[in-house]
């Protein structure tokens, strides 16, 4: 798919990538129990790819940083003396800090936990690195800066021998003072006097620290502003504009718009509550704003819908420039059908031309210049759909994955159970589909060869769907054995390489290709 937006689709496939593990950390062994506050709930990349930050339930927000860029110094012929080659892209810990706190809203009664639920960076400036985290309810806009360490140095003995920094001991003012002093600092005449010089010889007992600044720097996290009060249900996306000073947050029926420098006010510009909450019929389940158009935002619901808004368009965008559904046929139709079609997650793709849409059984790709259907359709969890009974059971069918591009448009990515996660090609003619174990050995679960691109009805609209096939846990006939209760829900893929970070419960795990 070509695109004249650049860095966003192009048309030829290079053939299915060769994953290989990277880097894990918070690795859990064999039989340790993860903490609830411990597992990871978000996971962004910066637009260099030199940073990347995780959120988890407990309220924490921890930031690496990368070390393969810093550390390859030397030349060619250096590098080639090298036993290994150039070194894959490397991230160690950088810092970390608390986001968010519980907090308990006393007028609705209602809990609010820490859990953070999305990340996102803005534009670093003068050294310094600046991101949004947001709960349910607040939204925190942090710096994050290099500071000097101030260190205590050797202790200063306030003795005969030992001099202040202008080279004097210290002494009052008053050299008339004649009085012994006593042990307890008072006078012989029972009564304190400001009139005070250290005896003879000093007090060998009183010890002055002295402060210094190291050159050695640590980052610090400062929250510069704090956005609350403007949603009455739980905020599910934030998103950055390309303008640099606006934002918008999300919850299940409104989206609001701030400015990064004001806190305390906002503007709505989605509101899709009815006067009656008993018609409510769909909620917004996620929205984010065109990567280079400041006046374009695209939001989901629930009933698998994606709609385009124009904020030029008026100041509440009520009606929608373009809509983007898929309609499944009448004979397809079951209980499950709108449960299934919920819509948890859309990026949008680098150039801004495609939107990228995860529902609970496959991943669609959309081309914004054509609302007739998506472009392409990736199978998920096709094989799931004879368990959808059980999976409703266990509420598993409401489980939100996350979806993500690579940053030349050529691939997709995202989650499933037993810790797995799919790659699928995207470009015309092409039959990548590969299926990986969050695990120091990505590649343990075989790649599925791909069903051929079906042809379709037009040339136009290039349908694509693929992946159908069970991943290779299965038995082949159907028996697939998956473990619902060890999701990969959240991933995101490098800006510029071939390089994805995904989160299995508390552990971090990072590949590349």
């Amino acid at each position: 798919m070509k695109s004249s937006g650049g860095g966003d689709d192009v048309g030829a496939s290079s053939g299915p990538l060769d994953w290989r593990f990277s880097q894990v950390f918070g690795e859990r062994s064999a039989g340790e129990e993860v903490q609830e506050v411990d597992i990871i709930s978000a996971i962004e990349f910066d637009k260099s790819g030199d940073h990347l930050a995780t959120g988890d339930r407990g309220g924490r927000v921890v930031l690496f940083e990368r070390t393969d860029s810093k550390n390859a110094s030397g030349g060619r012929k250096d590098l080639e003396g090298t036993d290994y080659p150039v070194r894959h892209p490397e991230f160690r810990y950088k810092t970390e800090f608390q986001s968010h706190e519980p907090e308990f809203d006393y007028l609705k009664s209602l809990e609010i936990e820490e859990k953070i639920n999305k990340i996102r960076w803005s534009q670093a400036a003068n050294g310094a690195l600046f991101l949004l985290s947001t709960n349910d309810k607040t939204i925190k806009f942090w710096k994050v800066q290099e500071k000097k360490i101030k260190k205590i140095c050797d202790i200063i003995n306030t003795d005969s021998s030992t001099t202040l920094g202008n080279g004097s001991v210290p002494t009052s003012t008053n050299s008339n003072v004649t009085d012994s002093y006593l042990t307890n600092g008072g006078s012989h005449d029972n009564y304190l006097s400001n009139d005070y010089s250290f005896p003879p010889g000093g007090i060998p007992s009183l010890q002055l620290p002295a402060v210094t600044t190291s050159h050695e720097t640590s980052p610090v996290a400062r929250c510069r502003r704090v956005y609350t009060h403007a949603h009455d249900y739980h905020i599910n996306s934030i998103s950055n504009n390309s303008d640099g000073e606006t934002f918008i947050s999300a919850d299940d029926l409104r989206i609001n718009l701030w400015n990064l420098e004001i806190s305390n006010q906002s503007f709505n510009i989605v509101d899709v509550k009815p006067a009656n909450m008993e018609d409510l019929t769909e909620v917004i389940t996620s929205a984010e704003f065109h990567p280079t158009h400041c006046n374009t935002l695209a939001y989901s619901s629930s009933k698998g819908s994606i709609r385009l808004i124009d904020l030029r368009q008026s100041a509440l965008c009520d009606s929608h420039s373009k809509l983007f559904e898929y309609t499944a046929t009448p004979a397809s139709r079951s209980f499950f059908t709108e449960i299934i079609a919920s819509v948890s997650d859309i990026k949008f793709a680098r150039g801004g031309r495609y939107i990228l849409s995860r529902d609970y059984m496959t991943l669609k790709l959309w081309d914004i210049n054509m609302d007739s259907g998506p472009v392409s359709t990736f199978q998920v969890h096709e094989h799931l759909r004879p368990k959808l009974c059980d999976l409703y059971e266990n509420d598993s069918i409401f489980d939100k994955f996350e979806c993500c591009l690579s940053g030349d448009g050529l691939r997709v990515a995202t989650g499933s159970y037993s810790n797995l996660f799919r790659v699928f090609g995207v470009s015309p003619g092409s039959t990548e589909t590969t299926t990986l174990e969050a695990s120091r050995n990505p590649m343990r679960q075989v790649t599925t060869p791909a069903r051929p691109s079906r042809p379709s009805l037009s040339s136009i609209t290039r349908v694509v769907r693929r992946g159908a096939e069970s991943p290779a846990n299965g038995d082949g006939n159907g028996n697939n054995s998956f473990d619902h209760t060890t999701k990969l829900l959240h991933l995101a893929w490098h800006p510029t390489e071939n390089s994805i970070a995904c989160a299995a419960a508390n552990s971090l795990y990072m590949y590349y290709a």
